[in-house]
């Protein structure tokens, strides 16, 4: 036996402490009411309340015993819900009901709610009070809860063999793998039967039928070994738990499968397989094969009863797809793990076993590494032996596809007596056979055989010699029928699984093509409103239901975001079975056991840590629970729409962080350039004007003239810097407004040549405009701006001897304006960067006395033009700049 590997023991160390931390509930199990269940949870809360702990009593039956009320003397005792129930006749009755919403408002460390398995008036918000505590233990409060055996799910055959008395109100077993601890409350059967003779259990009247029914000692006794064994299964598995956590060897455990084929037996083998794998501590799942033939209502009904039972079990359930059942299971056993394969034994087909073809022979000769547990239910086997002849055409369907067959038979019939002056008798059969494969894909099985053998039948008495007779008076005649009839079952055979696969692929491709055109939609959806559309009207067509995504507001209130029809209103129900749903990452409403009174199915967009709203499905009042294939289509289809509304949240997130990014970047610089680029001018003037304060008498007229021109100069340069910021705020902010009018271009040059001769008064402009006047629509004032910025930017780096070329000319559609220097240039792989904000390097208007926003600024009101800015390479040495603006059509001046 080898030692477990470091992965599983850090695994298993792992689970631990999680069990420690998330499992805080403690369940008391017995084996019959009246063992002191109560009494033993009611100890065990006062012991704590004595600790300090704060223990709340939630909800407890005493049923009249008066030790067991004294018991909550002193306890803290939530009020209970009242509630009004309206019962099949008409009247009303007033009830109480364990309050939820107050276990949850008051949060105490502790809380005791009794009776596990007790199911709630409607108008809760769960069927069942498990499903409360489930709510309570999501919450983090600890709960101490009482628990019969009987009220096991797994164990709802045995307790109906024992006792004759079907349970109603059962607990899912995988509910029990939440509690930390279950203590058994036990007491012989004899003392149990002395107490309720005694009246301590139930009433006397009650009592008298009880003695009678329910609590004999045979009964009690097997019970009792049900209630032992449960526990000591749960022993086991934590001791595993903690044996391999420690290091200590374990045998490897693999998955247990149970096959179902939707007849009777189908749940008892779910519960089988639970008990299974719950001994050995195995994961465990319910497989059926679909081979594509039709499945009468009742078979399909039973079908999905035991993948619900599974679920609620805590298996996995999985339908496998292809003609040939051993074949599927074993291959599914080896993808999956499996070590043993459950089967039920009702059917026996002779003719399958004398070939050695039955299922559970197939599975023996081809799973020699499986361990095959055939299950035999002897009553349904002997019902299986009276099913064995053909079904009798009882149903509606079955009667019509009798009548095609027989007319089918008479047509080819009427073929063949024309076709007999022209054809030999062998030649004759291939019309009867056509006829049997044309029953064959349009029906079932069973209508072909009969097919078969009716034109088996005529051919040999119309047509075989001697005629109009079954004799057949040659060996050769007697090969040939025998061979029709052996063409004809065989042939129909092969038809009848043709058409079924077929019609297996269809449903198949469906939603295959469902899904596909779902993620082709989905990917062109960018933002999470048209994911929504996109899914909700996806949903609709495929399950042709009405479909409605919803989502949470600003206010985090859940609210419907697309629906298909568009008008589709949600009921209070629905909006609840939604909340939960969204909340708890869970499905409710319809066909679950969650606010089961609302009409539309409530699937979970995220989960429970990640929600992103729900999808309400509501389909037909009169139509019964979705198939298997329906089911799974919506919960894919929900699945995949889920995934896209968080692509598109963390696309979101990813974009929020590069604004915030880059924003913080943009902050930093501008910082940078307040405090240097700005800080210069303020420090010249500040300095300039102490001078002229502290030596106004004592400095000469000059020397006060060139200090007042240097204050100017530095406010002027100061008052630039502020224009350039507050221009850039307003292209950021989408507020510049644009005022455009016909303007010459030259004009705007010329505007701004003199501009710029201004700052720069020994500096040479070459200017070179077109002959003709070229008109712009556009606001003047900021083209001029943009062109002022680009020339003063050449100028600061044009040598003083070197001049600054304005060219001007038309390509025939745009007006481009190059404005060239001499000075240094700049590199190749910094000419787009250059029209950045900030951009940090020492040329153009970036130093030496520039923020860097004069290119930037030109480049914003170029583009809300309609134009663009670039940098080019100068002529030998230097830089060019070229403004390009969009040449309108010219205006019209005809009177």
């Amino acid at each position: 036996m080898s030692e477990p590997s470091r992965e599983a023991r850090a695994d298993a160390l792992l689970s631990t402490e999680h069990d420690e931390r998330t499992h805080r509930l403690k369940i008391f199990l017995g084996a019959a009411p009246g063992v002191g269940k109560t009494y033993a949870m009611l100890s065990a809360a006062r012991e704590l309340k004595r600790q300090g702990v704060d223990v709340v009593v939630g909800v407890v039956e005493t049923h009249g015993r008066a030790e067991t009320a004294a018991l909550l003397e002193g306890m803290e005792v939530l009020p209970r819900r009242p509630v009004r129930y309206k019962s099949s006749d008409g009247s009303e009755r007033d009830f109480t009901e364990f309050d939820l919403d107050a276990a949850l408002a008051r949060k105490p460390a502790v809380l005791l709610v009794d009776e596990l398995a007790h199911r709630n008036l409607p108008g809760g918000r769960h069927e069942r009070r498990w499903q409360d505590i489930a709510e309570l233990l999501d919450a983090g409060i600890e709960v101490y809860t009482a628990l019969n055996v009987q009220h096991l799910e797994s164990l709802n055959d045995q307790v109906r063999r024992i006792t004759g008395v079907t349970v109603r109100e059962t607990v899912p077993d995988v509910f029990l793998d939440r509690a930390r601890d279950i203590v058994l409350v036990d007491l012989p059967p004899r003392e149990l039967i002395v107490r309720l003779k005694q009246g301590k259990v139930y009433v006397p009247e009650t009592a008298a039928a009880a003695l009678n029914a329910f609590f004999s000692p045979t009964n009690l006794a097997a019970l009792r070994e049900l209630a032992v064994d449960t526990i000591a299964g749960h022993v086991d598995s934590d001791l595993r738990e903690h044996m391999l956590a420690r290091g200590s060897a374990m045998t490897v455990r693999r998955r247990v499968l149970a096959a179902i084929d939707g007849h009777a037996q189908s749940e008892y083998l779910v519960r089988v397989a639970r008990r299974i794998a719950e001994r050995r501590g195995a994961p465990w799942s319910v497989a059926f094969v679909d081979t594509g033939a039709r499945l009468d209502p009742a078979r399909r009904e039973r079908r999905d009863a035991a993948m619900r039972l599974a679920r609620r079990l805590g298996g996995e359930t999985v339908i496998l797809r292809g003609h040939a059942i051993a074949d599927e299971l074993l291959a599914h056993a080896d993808r999956e793990g499996v070590g043993q394969i459950i089967l039920g034994r009702t059917r026996e087909r002779v003719v399958a076993r004398m070939l050695g073809r039955s299922l559970t022979q197939l599975l023996l000769r081809r799973g020699a590494h499986l361990e095959l547990t055939i299950i035999a239910t002897p009553s349904e086997r002997a019902k299986a032996r009276r099913r064995l002849r053909l079904p009798q055409p009882s149903a509606r369907g079955s009667r019509s596809e009798y009548i095609y067959a027989t007319l089918t038979t008479l047509v080819a019939f009427g073929l063949a007596f024309i076709a007999d002056r022209y054809l030999s008798v062998a030649n004759l059969s291939l019309i009867f056979l056509t006829a049997v494969l044309v029953v064959a894909v349009r029906t079932r099985m069973s209508v072909a055989v009969y097919t078969a053998i009716l034109c088996f039948l005529g051919y040999n008495y119309f047509f075989a010699p001697p005629r109009y007779t079954l004799e057949i008076s040659s060996f050769d005649d007697v090969l040939a029928v025998t061979l029709f009839l052996v063409a004809a079952l065989v042939c129909s055979r092969l038809a009848t699984r043709l058409a079924s696969q077929v019609e297996s692929l269809r449903g198949a491709h469906v939603q295959a093509r469902a899904l596909l055109t779902l993620g082709q939609q989905l990917t062109t959806s960018t933002d999470a409103s048209g994911i929504r559309d996109v899914g909700s009207k996806a949903l609709a067509h495929a399950l042709r239901c009405d479909a409605a995504i919803l989502a949470r507001d600003a206010e985090q209130v859940l609210r419907v975001a697309a629906s298909v029809p568009p008008e589709r209103a949600l009921s209070a129900q629905d909006l609840a079975a939604a909340d939960w749903g969204d909340r708890h990452g869970e499905q409710a409403g319809r066909y679950t056991d969650t606010l089961n009174g609302a009409p539309s199915w409530v699937l979970p967009l995220g989960s429970e840590n990640h929600p992103l709203g729900a999808v309400a499905l509501r389909f037909d009042p009169a139509m019964g629970e979705p198939d298997p294939d329906q089911r799974s289509l919506a919960l894919a289809m929900t699945q995949d729409i889920g995934q896209a509304l968080e692509r598109a949240r963390l696309s979101d997130e990813l974009e929020g962080a590069r604004v915030q990014g880059e924003t913080e970047r943009l902050r930093n610089a501008l910082l940078s350039s307040v405090s240097h680029d700005l800080r210069s001018p303020l420090a010249s003037m500040i300095g300039a004007a102490g001078t002229l304060i502290s030596y106004e008498q004592k400095l000469p007229p000059e020397e006060r003239r060139e200090l007042l021109e240097a204050i100017l100069g530095e406010g002027q340069r100061l008052d630039r810097y502020i224009q350039n910021l507050l221009d850039m705020t307003r292209l950021g902010h989408g507020t510049l407004k644009l005022n455009r009018d016909w303007t010459d271009s030259a004009e705007i040059v010329a505007a701004s040549v003199m501009r710029l001769r201004k700052l720069f008064p020994d500096l040479r402009v070459e200017t070179v405009a077109p002959s003709e006047p070229v008109l712009l629509y556009v606001h003047p004032a900021l083209i001029e701006q943009a062109l002022f910025n680009i020339l003063e930017n050449a100028a600061r780096f044009s040598p003083p001897d070197e001049p600054v070329r304005v060219s001007v000319h038309s390509n025939g559609e745009r007006l481009l304006i190059d404005v060239s220097d001499r000075g240094p240039g700049i590199p190749e792989e910094e000419r787009a960067l250059i029209f950045d904000m900030f951009y940090s390097v020492s040329r153009g208007d970036r130093a030496p006395q520039g923020t860097g926003l004069g290119l930037a600024i030109c480049r914003g009101m170029i583009g809300a033009h309609g134009g663009s800015v670039e940098a080019l390479p100068g002529d030998g040495i230097g830089t060019t700049i070229r403004i390009s603006l969009p040449l309108p059509p010219p205006p019209d001046t005809s009177p």
